[in-house]
């Protein structure tokens, strides 16, 4: 079943703490590489992997593309628009948010051997991240620097 956020409290993440936090997640990630290369989830993973990157030194960035979200709706599916090669060997994949944990999972089956990392994460799809910095409650709705306002809610993510 398909599960709907509109009515749930929201907290705005600014560009600011996003790149602190990011930040935060590459000193974690130090001592779990070194790593080959990057794969973004995009859209969401696209900032704080560029972030993760730099700090990093790792200049080898691919995207997987997904779609998981229609508006504010979580979809029961989850679409691959752009897959990835490989069973993720040294590779290091990273998302904004894991919310239900869905998209790891299913990535998880194409490239078992990569590191996943995001920088929010919350309960439900913890144990399907290897590295987080901030965990976020079930009920909440991070709103990110890309996102509208909530009180426009038409995010469109995916």
């Amino acid at each position: 079943m398909a599960q709907d956020f509109t009515g749930n409290a929201a907290i705005k993440i600014g560009w600011d703490a996003l790149h602190r936090d990011s930040v935060i997640l590459s000193q974690k990630l130090r001592t779990k590489g070194p790593f080959k290369g990057i794969i973004a989830v995009a859209r969401g993973g696209l900032v704080p992997a560029a972030i993760v990157a730099r700090e990093l030194d790792i200049r080898l960035v691919d995207t997987v593309c997904v779609s998981s979200y229609d508006d504010t709706v979580q979809r029961d599916d989850l679409l691959i628009l752009k897959p990835v090669e490989g069973d993720g060997t040294g590779w290091l994949v990273i998302d904004d948010l894991v919310d239900s944990g869905k998209t790891f999972r299913q990535l998880r089956k194409m490239l078992p051997k990569a590191h996943y990392a995001t920088v929010y994460v919350k309960p439900v799809g913890q144990p399907v991240v290897d590295t987080t910095v901030i965990p976020i409650d079930q009920e909440i709705w991070l709103v990110f620097p890309w996102d509208d306002d909530p009180a426009n809610w038409r995010l469109h993510r995916g």
